[in-house]
């Protein structure tokens, strides 16, 4: 468990990253939260109030898939998948929330293959 000054550093940055950004219907903000074994992200119209779509490694469409990858390369499949999603519905744009984790590891690696399957951020 993290110290109670690391836990304080983490809501700061969280709040920091959120109060800049804002989905909406056309243009939703795609939230990442991950665990230590799981990544997931969600697309969130915050205007409306409502999840768009949603992914992560426990979904039924990858998880038999993921059986012998590392967390990063987990991660790149969540980002295609998500992708897909949204890109089924009609959303080719979103807004990219990281949250209180930094732009590294598998939060990079889900944004960087959410970019190559076509979502513009």
């Amino acid at each position: 468990m993290a110290s109670k000054k690391i836990e304080k550093i983490r809501i700061k940055r969280k709040k920091r990253v959120r109060g800049k950004i804002s989905g909406t219907e056309t243009r939703p903000r795609l939230s990442v939260f991950r665990s230590a074994k799981q990544i997931y992200v969600q697309a969130i119209a915050d205007d409306v109030g409502k999840t768009v779509t949603e992914a992560s490694t426990l979904s039924k469409e990858i998880k038999d898939t993921l059986g012998g990858l590392k967390k990063v390369d987990a991660a790149k499949e969540v980002g295609k998948l998500v992708s897909k999603k949204l890109q089924a519905i009609g959303i080719l744009q979103i807004v990219f929330d990281r949250g209180r984790y930094r732009y590294h590891g598998r939060v990079r690696a889900l944004a960087e293959a959410a970019r190559e399957s076509g979502l513009k951020f």
